[in-house]
């Protein structure tokens, strides 16, 4: 092979994260080159430093029928990767602690079934207490999901990562985008290992993708934060489900070894250029004190470790995902708020349909660049999705 066919693909993705692998790996099953660039390593920022929650409890409603679909392919992953990724089907529990609460989730229940969607469904006091018996007496009920879990990141995207490598994805690491343009029918990135090319672009880059899109003309009003996480001590198993609040922000599961995992959208301090996050020892007490409110006996266990990754949040807190507005063969997936990890396979199965012209049921309209513009009911896209017709 030769150098200049090395850094020539049907498709380039730009971002090695859970989005921009599960993407590659579609399109490769569909007999289409693809290079993948990735900045740092695979999973280094949101996909990989993330709580591992597979939920489809609380999505906003655009979200969830891509949400559901995503999770079709979690219970599939085992036969579908070789490799589980750790996936745990162990269910979801959004917690009420008081009355008030548990009406605000009766609301929500009712609302996604005149809407369709059966999947989160009302518990009472005991049913909570018969799930986790260990939790305090002051919880009065819930929002039950049974087929939601958790996985472990680093081992999902490793698995969604080798998997694309088999089906003949090449990845090039510490390869940061630098410049993306499109000259005739080909998009070219400069990185500083030099320039690759392909006919359609996929821009998946976290918390970075909006300064590529700015360079195509499409600014969005996207921000980055560091999230941050914590992992326990080991203690007694006592928790099943994964849990959630309705009250105060809170993502917890105890794995297999005893660790108990506590995040929740905790966000701390950023070094963007520097491309990290920093913990902030003070704002995770805030959640620290909502684990030994629910759980009174955990509250002399032990932090073992605490982590901070970036991600990019959007100004109305739903992703961008589609086709650019702006540029032909040009596609995005990026901004999930901290909720993106679940998403990653169906997301990057959407999309490579998009790519590929293949129908799907999902609309994707919720989720357009443009919809951030008070024109965008005026402003037609002038480049509809091109297929790719695989020639390999």
């Amino acid at each position: 092979m030769s150098e200049s066919s090395k850094r020539q693909a049907d498709v380039l993705v730009i971002g090695g994260g859970i989005h921009g692998l599960s993407t590659a790996l579609f399109l490769a099953q569909a007999g289409v080159k693809v290079i993948v660039l990735e900045a740092e390593y695979c999973g280094r920022h949101a996909s990989g430093v993330n709580a591992g929650g597979v939920r489809t409890l609380g999505r906003h409603v655009a979200e969830i029928p891509l949400a559901l679909s995503s999770r079709d392919l979690w219970h599939q992953l085992k036969n579908t990767l070789g490799d589980d990724g750790g996936f745990v089907p162990s269910g979801q529990l959004k917690l009420a602690e008081n009355q008030a609460e548990l009406e605000e989730c009766r609301q929500r229940v009712e609302h996604l079934q005149a809407l369709g969607f059966t999947h989160e469904v009302l518990i009472d006091q005991q049913q909570v207490f018969d799930k986790v018996p260990a939790v305090a007496r002051h919880v009065t009920g819930g929002i039950w999901v049974e087929d939601d879990g958790y996985a472990v990141p680093y081992k999902t995207v490793t698995a969604i990562r080798l998997a694309a490598e088999n089906r003949g994805v090449q990845i090039h690491e510490n390869t940061p985008a630098q410049r993306i343009e499109q000259t005739g029918t080909q998009w070219r990135v400069s990185t500083p290992a030099g320039s690759f090319s392909a006919e359609h672009l996929v821009v998946t880059a976290g918390a970075w993708a909006g300064g590529l899109a700015a360079q195509i003309g499409e600014p969005v009003p996207v921000h980055p934060e560091g999230l941050m996480l914590m992992v326990t001590h080991r203690v007694a198993p006592f928790c099943i489900p994964v849990l959630g609040a309705t009250g105060r922000a809170l993502s917890f599961k105890q794995f297999a070894n005893g660790t108990v995992v506590i995040g929740g959208k905790l966000i701390g301090s950023l070094d963007f250029l520097a491309r990290h996050g920093e913990v902030e020892i003070d704002r995770l007490g805030s959640s620290a004190r909502t684990v030994t409110d629910l759980f009174p006996h955990l509250k002399h266990l032990g932090v073992n470790r605490v982590w901070a990754g970036v991600e990019a949040f959007t100004a109305d807190d739903l992703p961008v995902i589609g086709a650019s507005r702006k540029a032909s063969n040009l596609s995005y997936s990026f901004g999930f708020c901290g909720s993106g990890f679940q998403m990653g396979p169906g997301t990057g199965k959407r999309l490579a349909q998009l790519i590929l012209g293949e129908h799907s049921d999902i609309s994707l309209e919720p989720f357009a660049i443009d919809r951030f513009n008070e024109a965008a009911g005026t402003q037609a896209s002038s480049f509809p999705s091109a297929s790719i017709i695989p020639q390999h």
